[in-house]
């Protein structure tokens, strides 16, 4: 170990000394007294996704296609940063027409995204600023300064310059004047080579303690480190018979499948957990804790060293069980469906009774498909629903939902064709409540289902809203969003009575198709009557989204993946309903209000004929003047009732094979 620590501070010092004479791999170098502390940037960036202030996510290799990408260095406060703004603002500005994007990071531990907002609003910035909660993309990108910054060759992702800004942030003395990021940009966008690599910074430094104690991280134990985290957070995916791609179940396949482990977490991959963790508190959170974060990745960097002990994993490895919850009470049998090798399969909506003699309280359920590669989704009538990664269902304590005796059970299924035909047969379990002791609180759904969205062709980012109104008090359980291929990001959040601003309570920044969830919050929300639950879906249909089907058609609402849904299920209570005093008609009004919030996209409790659009924009705007009885040229509430007894015939009917169960 001595031998090893020797080695690396000999090839620290070479490196400082290479840079101190002026000379770099990848450039010239400008500035003779560069401080010891200016790393030289590694010569490539690796893929990374962060998300930013304003809770959305940036994946590097989506800026593939600009010229080039340029990321500097923010922390709020800064005397550096301000003294940079206005060369910032106006490579910005520049930057719209060359196409180069501009992307900042913050790598301050514990940083709040208000604080980074204030920031960046007294800067008089409007960019994103990425929060690397842990430190690990900005050491890996050798970020050392404020102000800092990099640009990035998208085409190979090679880092052609790390430096100040320009030269009134450098070192060098006599009054430097060199536009070192404004050069390198416009050298990419001509195709030409950067002629300056690196220069001297003089900015203040950042500290990065996990990179200064780089040397001692091949002392991370895989026995005490390592392997707690994995069968804490990975294990009960990857296991045999598990959905996870391959078993951890031993120090040898972790080994194997490291690199693929490293570069899943900084993509934000895995684990299949998509809220942000700034934004509310739920259960079953399966994201990593920033320190397991650094901890992992640093032991992988390190080559993943064995070292010394026993190896949990394969002592305690064993299959996944048949049933996460144990033996059901009651399973639905599902019909086999015999899916093709190839080609598309329609929405399969099987119908299957329940043939208990009596009725029995829903306290969680689980889906168990026989061929996971073949079934993408499940959606039911308030029996469970399934998507990769959430599997089971179940309902907070004290609460449930009512399976009556013969009852249809509605099923749609997704099936996706891999590559061969395969005989496909689904079960879903059942557990109840015990006979004679049922729940106190009558669990309820309801479904927020804007069919009117439309997508233009070419767009990276359009926005869709729908809301729903709560006429009573209630309390909120649980958020299931569902967006196909096109969906970016979403967020859910809360406009009460009397409020000026809405409250964000769920943030997805990145949604993954192939990892569909509900949200079940750790804390119920409690909901005030006459509160705005408020949906805001971002599609990308852009070329640069690599799941797109086709960037260049309109893209309205469709059951198909190629088509879109903006689509979310809540679980909720009324608060003063009970098993034995139900409230029928709240869940009526409810309901009464979700066409109303589908057109209002100005959340002003009124339709103006701009916001009509989508399915229902023909028939209603044939009926305009019908419909306005006042003649004001909007629609109200009061107004819509006719529109409101379509709209939830069609949902309702939509709902029944649509429904996610929560």
């Amino acid at each position: 170990m001595k031998a090893r620590t020797l080695g690396l501070a000999l090839a620290s010092a070479a490196a400082i000394a290479m840079i101190a004479a002026g000379v770099a791999a990848n450039g010239q170098v400008v500035g003779a007294n560069v401080s010891a502390s200016q790393l030289k940037a590694p010569e490539r960036a690796d893929n990374f996704r962060l998300v930013d202030q304003n809770s959305r996510a940036h994946l590097l290799a989506y800026y593939k296609y600009a010229p080039a990408i340029v990321i500097v260095s923010h922390a709020t406060g800064s005397a550096d940063m301000n003294d940079a703004a206005l060369t910032l603002r106006n490579l910005q500005a520049s930057f719209k027409t060359s196409g180069a994007e501009l992307l900042f990071i913050n790598s301050t531990p514990g940083v709040k995204r208000e604080a980074i907002s204030a920031d960046m609003k007294a800067l008089g910035l409007d960019a994103p600023v990425m929060m690397d909660d842990t430190q690990l993309i900005g050491e890996s990108l050798g970020i050392s300064h404020v102000a800092q910054a990099l640009v990035i060759d998208p085409r190979t992702m090679k880092i052609v310059y790390s430096g100040p800004i320009a030269g009134h942030l450098s070192g060098k003395t006599g009054g430097d004047k060199t536009a070192y990021v404004a050069d390198a940009v416009a050298a990419l966008v001509k195709g030409q080579p950067v002629k300056i690599a690196t220069a001297e910074l003089a900015t203040a430094p950042i500290a990065f303690p996990n990179r200064d104690a780089k040397a001692s991280h091949v002392n991370i134990s895989y026995e005490k480190d390592i392997s707690p985290i994995l069968a804490k957070n990975c294990v009960a995916c990857h296991s045999e018979g598990g959905i996870g791609p391959f078993a951890m179940n031993s120090y040898e396949m972790v080994k194997q499948f490291s690199g693929m482990i490293r570069e899943s977490i900084r993509t934000d991959r895995m684990p299949p957990f998509h809220a942000d963790p700034h934004v509310g508190q739920f259960t079953g959170d399966m994201n990593l804790s920033p320190k397991d974060t650094q901890t992992l990745i640093h032991w992988i960097e390190a080559g993943a060293p064995r070292g010394t002990g026993s190896d949990p994993l394969k002592i305690n490895a064993k299959p996944a069980p048949e049933w996460e919850l144990g033996t059901p009470d009651y399973v639905i049998e599902l019909p086999a469906y015999t899916v093709p090798a190839s080609g598309v399969v329609d929405y399969q909506n099987p119908v299957v009774l329940n043939q208990l003699p009596q009725g029995r309280w829903l306290r969680a359920s689980t889906v168990k498909p026989s061929d996971r590669q073949a079934v993408h989704h499940l959606l039911s009538n308030g029996v469970g629903g399934y998507a990769v990664g959430a599997e089971t269902s179940k309902y907070p304590e004290g609460t449930g939902t009512w399976v009556a005796p013969g009852q249809k059970f509605q099923f749609q299924m997704h099936y996706t064709p891999y590559g061969k035909e395969t005989v496909e047969k689904t079960r879903v379990g059942l557990y109840f409540y015990p006979e004679g002791s049922p729940p106190e609180i009558m669990r309820r759904s309801a479904v927020i289902a804007n069919a009117g969205i439309e997508i233009p062709p070419n767009t990276p980012r359009h926005e869709e809203t729908a809301y729903i109104t709560f006429p009573e008090k209630a309390t909120l359980f649980s958020i299931f969003p569902h967006a196909h291929y096109r969906g970016d990001s979403m967020a859910i959040s809360l406009l009460r009575p009397g409020a000026t601003s809405e409250e964000l309570i769920l943030s997805i920044p990145k949604y993954d198709f192939n990892w569909q969830r509900g949200y079940d919050f750790k804390e119920p929300i409690s909901i005030a009557p006459g509160t705005k639950l408020i949906t805001r879906y971002v599609y990308d249909n852009s070329a640069n989204n690599p799941a797109n089907p086709d960037p260049t058609i309109k893209v309205t609402w469709g059951e198909q993946s190629w088509e879109e849904m903006q689509y979310t299920a809540l679980g909720f209570r009324w608060d003063d309903e009970t098993v034995a005093n139900r409230k029928n008609d709240y869940q009526t009004r409810l309901e009464d209000s979700r066409a109303m919030g589908i057109m209002d996209t100005n959340l002003d409790d009124k339709v103006a004929k701009s916001e009509v659009r989508g399915r229902m924009a023909q028939m209603l705007l044939a009926n305009w003047d019908m419909a306005d009885t006042n003649k004001d040229g909007y629609l109200t509430a009061n107004e819509m009732t006719a529109i409101n007894q379509f709209m939830n015939r069609r949902i309702r009917e939509a709902q029944a094979q649509q429904s996610v169960g929560q």
